[in-house]
């Protein structure tokens, strides 16, 4: 077998197993300690692969169906973006912004500002879901986000948390616009029916990504934790507080929504592209708000694996009621 082939191969089988890939990565990321170091400086470049693969597999025919018919399309996009930030603006009202800790605040204003996360079409198609509205939805929220995330990120955090929003923006467009060129540059060379054949390789590639991720992510973290227990446990309490809630608030709100669909946006309504912005910020990020944005990976690489019965339940449901 050539090397090729032989990595085209193992990238397909990574693919084959990828909600239990996810659930690994991250704990392989926490017993590496020793590299997570080494692997912070590539976080900028994972989160360029993810975006750029994204881009590179939406269907375009797909896409412009729905924006044909954009009630549907509309009401995902301005939930994915309005339902976080009015979870997390709800608890600082009620907790009281300036009884916590600065980094924190801005970690949760990142929750809340960032776009879905871009493997939230990858887990849809792991589950066996179409995923067109939810590719649909995180392309044209994650387009929009140099726009959007600064002002969110600036009325979430506050004054107690400075903020040069026109620098984030910019960079937002650089990352965002990149991928987008760079994924367009691939369908042109490739071809959209070789793109749709290497699905199980792009897979594979996301779960790699998400590994190299995760060790890059955790720099820290397992210090943190031996040190400051507390912090990292409300930290983790909070993260998997969101993801929850806005799963919940969104099946019960978005009935208008077919179950996969409903189930799928009330998920990318949890789970942001916080690496975006903390990317984008750079040397502007704490160590307390990359702690928060580590340990908000939990939900994201846990989720899919934990959520697979319940998925289950949902396609079966669709299925008998003949959708």
């Amino acid at each position: 077998m050539s090397p090729t082939a032989f990595l085209a191969s193992g990238l397909a089988w990574l693919g084959r197993y990828g909600t239990q890939g996810f659930a690994l990565s991250i704990f392989l990321g926490l017993a590496l300690p020793q590299f997570s170091a080494m692997a912070r400086p590539v976080l900028p470049i994972t989160i360029f692969c993810f975006t750029t693969v994204v881009f590179m597999r939406v269907d375009l025919g797909i896409t412009a169906q729905l924006l044909r018919r954009p009630a549907k399309l509309s009401l995902a996009c301005l939930w994915l973006i309005a339902a976080p930030m009015l979870l997390i603006g709800g608890a600082f009202l009620i907790v009281g912004r300036e009884n916590l800790d600065p980094g924190l605040v801005l970690g949760l204003a990142i929750m809340g500002a960032a776009p879905p996360i871009m493997s939230s079409p990858a887990v849809a198609i792991l589950y066996g879901f179409e995923p067109s509205l939810i590719i649909a939805s995180v392309i044209l929220t994650t387009i929009i986000s140099p726009v959007v995330a600064p002002f969110l990120v600036e009325i979430l955090a506050g004054a107690a948390v400075p903020l040069d929003r026109w620098v984030l923006a910019l960079r937002l467009l650089i990352f965002i616009g990149g991928g987008m060129a760079v994924a367009a540059a691939i369908r042109l060379w490739l071809g959209i029916d070789r793109i749709r054949a290497m699905k199980a390789n792009l897979d594979g590639f996301g779960v790699l990504m998400y590994f190299v991720f995760a060790i890059a992510a955790m720099d820290g973290v397992t210090r943190a934790a031996l040190d400051n227990p507390r912090l990292v446990l409300f930290m983790l309490a909070c993260t998997f507080a969101v993801s929850a809630a806005a799963l919940l608030v969104s099946w019960l709100v978005l009935r208008r929504l077919p179950g996969p669909e409903r189930f799928m946006v009330g998920y990318g309504s949890g789970q942001r592209n916080m690496g975006l912005l903390v990317a984008a910020l750079g040397a502007g990020v704490s160590p307390t708000t990359f702690l928060f944005f580590a340990l908000a990976q939990f939900p994201i690489y846990l989720l899919p694996w934990a959520l697979r019965g319940l998925a289950a339940r949902i396609r079966r449901r669709e299925a008998a009621d003949g959708r």
